[in-house]
């Protein structure tokens, strides 16, 4: 076995309507002002309003930055630490999807240290504590609660992560009653991004350990057993616990086995044509899953009684291995979403600049259990450009 390390998350409490003791928590963690992290959406369609019925009740003073956008720009950071300092607060709220956790993260280190963002990218370069910090996703995909890593937008198509253990939260709240607003192409792209998650965790090339092992399994078996109901029947509180709680355990595997490929060709899609980071996994899955097919399909087979009963174990695992990947095809088409990076608007002449910024994202591809070369990428693209229902022919 080999030498591992695993950290994770101090707290997690995964309960529906657990957001009505967020006073009693922050009172826990010796918060007294604390600033909630945020974006306007969630308050303009009152996904905040149980927060802030929870914190009147209790006679508890907190103010609010609500000014979070998707792929949060160092600006937006920067105006959050600022608003922190000036509010003199002493702990911080995460609250709703990837982008407002990510910036909650930032902001509760920041806020609490003479440190400056720019010199803080890149892994382990933060010297400084955080405020007590919570984090409460409305949405079931980033397991951004759990993972020691914030994402921020430097340039019209750049980005630069943040990795540092000081970034997990003290506590992680999932709580179903705040998602049950979403939207159904939402739950579905925010849901395969999670099963990418514990996909790409399991079979990591560097850093793959037992315990992410069990936590991918796991968050696969009650996403994929709960996607499709909590697409199409939103108000299924029972489905909605499970996404989160599945989207939790594939943040901590991920956050101890980090992911590869999918991600890397990903993040190109969002930076050139701001496709939602979820739909972006979405369309690369299949055919980054067909070009791994030749390293990992023990992996993929191993996978596969975790993901569907449906699927067929008789044969080798090459064989269940492209079942799975035909099955998870089958479940993104039934989730109805789209299936070609053409249906998105990307062109076949804007495939060398996604394959060259894709290639930019060591951190990621050296994480993949096949070794990836700048044709390889144009190829992936390509065939993700027809369909991804397209799977294609991989020699190599």
């Amino acid at each position: 076995m080999k030498p591992f390390v695993f950290s994770t998350t101090k707290s997690i409490i995964c309960e529906t309507g657990a957001i009505k003791r967020i006073a009693d928590i922050c009172e826990t963690l010796e918060i007294s002002k604390p600033l909630v992290v945020t974006d306007k959406g969630i308050v303009d369609i009152g996904l905040i309003q149980p927060l802030d019925i929870a914190f009147k009740k209790a006679g508890k003073e907190y103010v609010c930055f609500d000014q979070v956008v998707a792929d949060p720009s160092e600006n937006i950071v920067l105006s959050a630490v600022a608003y922190a300092k000036d509010h003199e607060v002493d702990g911080v709220i995460g609250f709703g999807g990837g982008s407002s956790l990510d910036t909650a993260k930032l902001v509760a280190l920041l806020a609490n240290s003479d440190e400056q963002l720019t010199d803080i990218y890149g892994v382990d370069a933060i010297k400084g504590k955080r405020l007590p910090l919570i984090l409460i996703p409305t949405t079931a995909g980033t397991g951004s609660e759990v993972t020691p890593i914030a994402i921020v937008t430097t340039g019209d198509t750049t980005k630069a992560g943040v990795v540092s253990a000081e970034l997990l939260p003290d506590v992680a709240l999932l709580d179903a009653s705040l998602t049950l607003g979403l939207p159904s192409h939402v739950t579905a792209a925010t849901g395969i991004d999670a099963m990418v998650h514990a996909i790409e965790a399991y079979t990591s090339a560097i850093k793959k350990n037992p315990y992410s092992d069990l936590l991918a399994k796991q968050a696969l078996t009650l996403l994929s057993n709960n996607i499709v109901e909590a697409t199409f029947n939103g108000n299924n509180v029972e489905a909605r616990q499970a996404m989160l709680l599945g989207s939790c355990l594939a943040g901590q595997a991920f956050a101890n086995a980090p992911v590869a490929a999918v991600h890397a060709l990903a993040y190109p899609l969002g930076g050139h044509f701001h496709i939602p980071h979820g739909l972006s996994n979405a369309l690369v899955l299949i055919q980054v899953m067909n070009f791994n097919l030749s390293h990992c399909a023990d992996l993929y087979a191993e996978l596969a009684p975790s993901i569907s009963e449906t699927i067929n174990l008789d044969g080798t695992n090459k064989q269940i291995a492209q079942a799975l990947i035909d099955f998870i095809a089958s479940l993104i088409k039934q989730l109805k979403l789209p299936v070609s990076l053409a249906a998105m608007g990307v062109g076949e002449s804007d495939i060398n600049t996604l394959a060259k910024d894709a290639m930019l994202q060591t951190r990621l591809l050296v994480n993949n259990p096949k070794p990836v070369t700048l044709e390889d990428v144009k190829h992936i693209y390509r065939q993700a450009h027809l369909s991804s229902s397209k799977l294609g022919e991989w020699i190599k």
